[in-house]
């Protein structure tokens, strides 16, 4: 069967079907997969870094564990999206810490340039609104940005919460209430700022 075709075969089979079909050493399985997880991981790990590059080596780093679990992968004991999104927390909480003990250059600190796919006026409200965004994710407790990133960012449920963060599901809607009204306290007074004046 032609590669494409093996391809298109995949797309409706489980990630976990997909996995065993890497680990028998189709190729086509890899890509499938990749496809699938590194967007919704890099989108996390970047939320939870504040830094797209550093967030792409995470998503590497977590798609080389998965593939080197892949052949003892036990079927029915963890769905492959969560163990992805717990590893990369896990690889996000040691970055994090690491950072807290050495000084941030003034490099890490520099604006992303922007890309001006978008007007002017609109991509500099769009990076300032992103800006604002992280800058009040990155003031929130760490427990706390994991599980309102997870929920209402990456968008999993409570039930696959509770796994990634190895947590009972009312401490995730704990968490997350907490973190949407601390979101809410640190970023109420920008609204006009960043351009909600009109009521969106």
């Amino acid at each position: 069967m032609p590669r494409d075709m093996q391809a298109e075969a995949m797309a409706a089979a489980s990630d976990e079907a997909v996995l065993a079909r890497y680990a028998a050493g189709d190729p086509v399985a890899a890509r499938v997969l990749t496809a699938r997880l590194v967007p919704r991981v890099l989108g996390y790990a970047a939320r939870m870094l504040g830094d797209a590059a550093e967030a792409e080596d995470v998503a590497q780093e977590a798609m080389l564990r998965l593939w080197r679990a892949a052949p003892g992968w036990r079927a029915g004991e963890a769905q492959v999206s969560t163990w992805v999104y717990r590893v990369v927390t896990n690889i996000c909480t040691d970055r994090l810490r690491a950072r807290k003990r050495r000084p941030a250059g003034a490099l890490d600190e520099a604006p992303e340039v922007a890309d001006g796919a978008k007007g002017v006026e609109a991509g500099l409200m769009e990076a300032d609104r992103m800006g604002a965004l992280q800058a009040a994710l990155d003031a929130l407790p760490e427990r706390q940005r994991q599980a309102v990133v997870l929920r209402h960012i990456e968008g999993l449920g409570n039930p696959e919460i509770a796994a990634v963060m190895d947590i009972g599901v009312e401490a995730v809607e704990s968490l997350t209430a907490r973190a949407k009204r601390a979101l809410t306290a640190i970023l109420s007074g920008r609204r006009e700022e960043l351009g909600y004046d009109d009521g969106e």
